[in-house]
């Protein structure tokens, strides 16, 4: 851990972990989980209203902010934090996650890989060392390595070959980003589902060394069953003085059963997302605002929720500017999601400082079961 980003772990309870990553920018409590602002921007709020939601850091994505405005751009306005008037802590992916996506684009090899953009056609090459530099433009306070995420299914023939590159990336993602004091580098566990290929990719990653610690590869289309049973094992494979990070997960009971594994941070776009689409996330499950039972109900989305969706608007309010496609919806659904999001949080770091996260835990799919509030 470099000397300007240290993490301290404040208690456990079973594998559950409370801990603070301490950043220049900030601190960040975890278990942890970080909005995504692709594009320097989380979609239908104000950076001051994502701060008001609780959260302490946001992830900002190396393949579209290289595309559009570029690095280089953002480096002369000032940086990323400057750009998108964040000042708190910044993680960045590597764009590993969207190249995988692109694989009808690339081409894939010892170097890097090569690319079209999905904006213009034009091509593009992301190495190990380019995106550190893309990422050193940005400036933010935490790195990841470069990687290929495994897609899902993989034979283990193939699995294996891709930790394998990765492993090697990681390196030269290492050597490239050098002494940078105030900013940390992660490293990304690979080896899709396969708990040997885990195990040598941690101890690749260890013997490299990082400030923190991804787990890659997950969330990728093998079902949440699946998901579980690789976490039972790899986060305890990683260094338990450092931050581990579940990348694009997910769902709220995803997330608790990441935490109750070992996991300290987590991101996705699902909240955000889910906000646009009409979908409310509270402690009794999904409301879907967009159904017909909603449009003569005075009552708020969550009653016991103090987000301004809830505290001031009505579901027949939010049905109706749903269903009017009125931009004050996603506003108002999205601001709600990541506030429940913040309170999952919340909640859960107070209940593994008290020695009852088993008990929460409980209490919290208990409460799910039981569905949305009955229709009037």
């Amino acid at each position: 851990m470099n000397e300007t980003v240290t993490f301290e772990l404040i208690a456990t309870d079973g594998k559950a972990r409370r801990g603070t990553l301490r950043t220049p920018r900030g601190e960040i409590r975890t278990p942890a989980f970080m909005p995504v602002g692709t594009a320097a921007t989380v979609k239908a709020m104000l950076p001051e209203s994502v701060r008001e939601t609780g959260a302490d850091v946001l992830l900002g994505n190396t393949y579209h902010l290289m595309l559009r405005p570029t690095a280089e751009r953002i480096a002369r306005l000032g940086g990323l934090h400057r750009f998108m008037n964040w000042e708190r802590p910044i993680l960045t992916d590597s764009g590993g996650f969207q190249v995988m996506s692109l694989a009808e684009l690339r081409k894939l090899t010892e170097d890097g890989v090569t690319f079209r953009s999905h904006v213009d056609g034009s091509s593009h090459r992301l190495t190990p060392e380019r995106s550190m530099e893309i990422q050193r433009l940005l400036g933010s306070d935490i790195v990841m390595c470069f990687d290929e995420c495994t897609p899902f299914p993989a034979e283990e023939a193939v699995a294996r070959d891709s930790m394998r590159l990765s492993m090697r990336w990681a390196q030269r993602s290492r050597d490239a980003f050098g002494d940078r004091p105030g900013h940390a580098l992660f490293g990304i566990q690979q080896g899709s589902t396969f708990l040997d290929q885990r195990a040598e990719s941690a101890e690749a990653l260890t013997s490299i060394g990082f400030d923190g610690y991804a787990i890659g590869g997950l969330a990728v289309g093998e079902g949440q069953a699946t998901m579980f049973e690789v976490l039972d094992h790899a986060p305890a494979m990683l260094p338990e003085d450092r931050p581990r990070y579940l990348m694009g997960v997910g769902k709220p009971d995803d997330i608790v059963g990441a935490v109750a594994r070992g996991v300290d941070m987590m991101d996705c776009v699902l909240p955000s997302r889910s906000g646009r689409t009409g979908q409310a996330f509270t402690p009794r499950g999904v409301v879907n605002i967009k159904n017909a039972r909603h449009q003569d109900d005075p009552r708020p989305l969550d009653e016991t929720c103090g987000c301004p969706a809830c505290r001031s608007y009505s579901r027949a309010y939010l049905h109706h500017v749903f269903r009017a496609r009125e931009i004050i919806s996603s506003m108002l659904l999205t601001w709600h999601n990541l506030h429940y999001y913040q309170v999952l949080m919340q909640d859960m770091r107070a209940a593994i400082e008290a020695g009852r996260f088993a008990a929460w835990q409980s209490e919290f799919h208990s409460n799910r079961a039981l569905g949305d509030i009955e229709p009037l």
